[in-house]
């Protein structure tokens, strides 16, 4: 075999997936057809549950300081409406302002660190496989080539040919609206008020935030400090715009004449990006040797969502992978890859088509809907769901086995002391092994543990506020099980051994 995996796609997605591949000791080949990174930022940043993660590869300092922007008040849109958590201590979401070309490099160079081999200009352009391998053939600058591995994964994005290739259906729905995002300099003639409305000669007053005409819906950030705004324009049109053109300033200024009825004028552009909206999920992620991460298994109607789950598709899956390259793997692991981020990306589905009902209404039905949904969100208990809705915190995977109210969920980052000195979950993760944390001095679930040692690193700690005897967290840092507080030793070990064996294979 060339390689033990094949990625196809170098966005976010396919090298975070090759990052976690290389940290698990897999031989991973990422083909991409483009020559260079793009310079246009596709998405302006990442947030949600993501951000956990990174924090637990000890990534999260290294992310956060390629910011050059300041780090945003808690306060994301929703479907025209906002979700302001600035009201909340601890706000269940939270984003880095890092524009994909950023986003990417940083990805690239962790890649490369663990020894995975990036190929750019390289186009993919046949794939078949049979029981024992896959050929894929490669269009490179030197020519076509052929590669054999044991998987391959596209993240090829939205128009996959990989899912196509897979014979993979992706049913849904296009909506006929399309999106122009900027950020621009304003010429002197524009002047930015104390509140951060424009004032623009022969038209007047912009307000900042949201406005809404029969034409569109046009928004506006801006603050009185800076020359530099944010434009945001939906439009429903039913041209259909090829992702590798780039927008013009020209074509921004056209949507804003229509939507706002006038010009407005600008200076220098910073970031110009357009996007559609598209409902649809892969009706599966795996078909054989071939799988699915990313835009290739899911196009969310809403922004601020896709790096999230794509990135936490590639991380569910590379250990997955890893298991079953290492030799390992139980039966039906790889499966469960389908089961779990299938049910994930339907969870994001539910409220970003719920964001689409939000904010493609028009009339005062509509307006009613908006604001009755706003009041609500100012209530704590409400504020909170609907965050962990779209930071994707709320996901609780199944886990047979187990009815403890943590299996299935990520792992607390707990605070650890250790007879080593102090030290956290998050620092643990590091490695992306799988983990059984001994919380209530168990020598019997250590024991029970102790044919997997070579397998399953085992930790003896103390916590304040212990949440269960025993954790046995899986790479991917969600719990696969866990012994509740003095649970008798006749049926935490044999359920023990029975999750060991159904995650981590025999030992």
């Amino acid at each position: 075999m060339d390689a033990d995996v094949i990625v196809v796609g170098a966005g976010p997605t396919g090298l975070m997936l090759a990052g976690e591949l290389g940290l698990a000791g897999v031989r991973a080949l990422v083909l991409e057809r483009q020559p260079q990174r793009r310079d246009t930022p596709k998405a302006s940043g990442i947030g949600g549950q993501i951000l956990q993660l990174l924090s637990y590869r000890g990534l999260l300092g290294r992310f956060e300081a390629a910011c050059t922007d300041p780090v945003p008040a808690p306060r994301f849109p929703f479907g025209g409406v906002h979700l302001d958590f600035t009201q909340l201590i601890d706000p269940p979401m939270h984003a880095l302002p890092l524009p994909q070309p950023r986003l990417e490099r940083l990805l690239d160079e962790r890649a490369g660190e663990l020894g995975v081999d990036v190929r750019r200009g390289h186009e993919v352009s046949r794939v078949s496989q049979d029981d024992a391998a896959l050929m894929v053939d490669v269009r490179g600058p030197d020519g076509p080539y052929r590669v054999t591995a044991r998987y391959l994964v596209g993240c090829d994005g939205g128009r996959s040919r990989v899912r196509d290739w897979a014979g993979i259906p992706f049913p849904g729905t296009t909506y006929p609206e399309v999106n122009r995002l900027a950020q621009v300099t304003l010429p002197d003639t524009v002047t930015v008020l104390g509140n951060g409305d424009l004032d623009v000669p022969g038209f007047g007053t912009i307000r900042a935030g949201f406005t809404r005409t029969d034409r569109g819906l046009f928004g506006l950030g801006a603050s009185p400090d800076s020359k530099v705004v944010s434009l945001y324009t939906i439009e429903d049109e039913t041209t259909e715009y090829d992702d590798d053109s780039p927008m013009t300033v020209a074509e921004l200024q056209d949507s804003l004449c229509r939507v706002l009825g006038s010009d407005l004028p600008l200076g220098e552009p910073l970031r110009l990006s357009r996007f559609t909206f598209k409902a649809r999920q892969a009706e599966r992620y795996r078909d054989g040797r071939i799988l699915l991460a990313g835009d290739a298994a899911h196009l969310f109607p809403a922004t601020g969502v896709a790096l999230n789950a794509g990135m936490l598709d590639a991380v569910n899956l590379a250990w997955k992978l890893a298991a079953d390259v290492h030799g390992w793997a139980p039966a039906g692991l790889l499966d469960t890859y389908h089961d779990e981020r299938h049910l994930a990306g339907a969870r994001t589905m539910l409220h970003t088509r719920a964001q689409v009902a939000l904010r493609r209404g028009h009339d005062p039905a509509a307006e009613a809907l908006r604001q009755v949904f706003q009041e609500l969100l100012v209530d704590k208990q409400p504020l909170r769901r609907m965050g962990a809705l779209v930071a994707g915190t709320d996901i609780r995977y199944p886990m047979p086995g187990s009815h403890h109210a943590l299996a299935g969920t990520f792992a607390p980052d707990l605070t650890l002391h250790t007879d080593q000195g102090t030290t956290s979950v998050a620092e643990l993760m590091h490695t992306a092994r799988p983990i059984l944390l001994d919380l209530g001095d168990r020598p019997d679930l250590r024991q029970a543990a102790q044919d997997w040692q070579h397998r399953v690193e085992v930790h003896t700690a103390k916590t304040d506020d212990r949440p269960a005897d025993a954790l046995l967290i899986r790479p991917d840092a969600h719990i696969a099980w866990a012994a509740t507080i003095d649970e008798p030793a006749d049926t935490a070990a044999p359920a023990l051994r029975e999750a060991l064996s159904g995650w981590f294979g025999t030992p």
